[in-house]
């Protein structure tokens, strides 16, 4: 069972999120999706969600866009509607937008919360931890939805964590797919060599290829 029993007063401040977004929230262009669909570089194996009511549950509804519209796997929370999920990639990205389908029910979701790069973030600090982004969710649209970020702060993206703070007032919130976009580049797995080539220092040659040799001119001198 889950120990997510923090106490809540959003459900009865429906005035409080009035505020307009002036972004499209249209599916993309399936013509175009494929090239920057980020889902092969996510690391599904490391991804947590915290408050799901099933084990494993918020992986499942990471899918490639040719599964988008499947529903045999929903994210539902658990204690109550909020939810935490830690999405890890295996370089780095430039996010460009995020994709989330759910049902034009109450128990979509609607305020959620970005956080680039932090593994720190749990219930007790994530309302009131100010966010890379902030998105309200549309709750009456029954298709894909997509919310572009802004690509300034999320150009330089190793995790992602995603907060759903509230919903439309259901006691639970479901998610059926989750979706991200944009450019992924793979790190360099040796830095250290590309460091010592760049600064070409003799006596870091010496102990690394000449250590030898210049061990043993050292001992003749003597």
């Amino acid at each position: 069972m889950s120990e997510h029993t923090h106490s809540h007063s959003h459900h009865g401040d429906g005035g409080g999120h009035g505020h307009g977004h002036s972004h499209s929230h249209s599916p993309p262009p399936e013509d175009t999706f494929d090239s920057q669909s980020l889902y092969k570089h996510i690391n599904i194996d490391q991804v947590t969600t915290m408050n799901e009511s099933e084990p494993d549950a918020g992986k499942g509804v990471i899918k490639p866009w040719s599964e988008r519209y499947d529903t045999t796997k929903i994210l539902e929370s658990d204690a109550d509607e909020q939810l935490i999920m830690f999405i890890p990639f295996t370089g780095m990205v430039k996010l460009y937008s995020l994709l989330l389908r759910t049902a034009p029910t109450s128990s979509a979701p609607r305020t959620l919360k970005l956080f680039k790069n932090r593994t720190d973030v749990d219930f007790s600090i994530a309302e009131d931890l100010k966010a890379d982004e902030q998105l309200e969710h549309n709750n009456s649209i029954a298709d894909i939805v997509e919310y572009p970020l802004k690509r300034a702060i999320f150009s330089n993206v190793k995790s992602l964590t995603l907060f759903v703070q509230d919903n439309y007032g259901d006691d639970v919130s479901m998610i059926s797919y989750i979706g991200l976009r944009g450019e992924w580049k793979e790190l360099s797995k040796d830095p250290v060599i590309t460091i010592y080539e760049a600064a070409a220092n003799p006596a870091d040659h010496k102990n690394l290829v000449g250590a030898e040799n210049f061990m043993s001119e050292y001992s003749g001198g003597a």
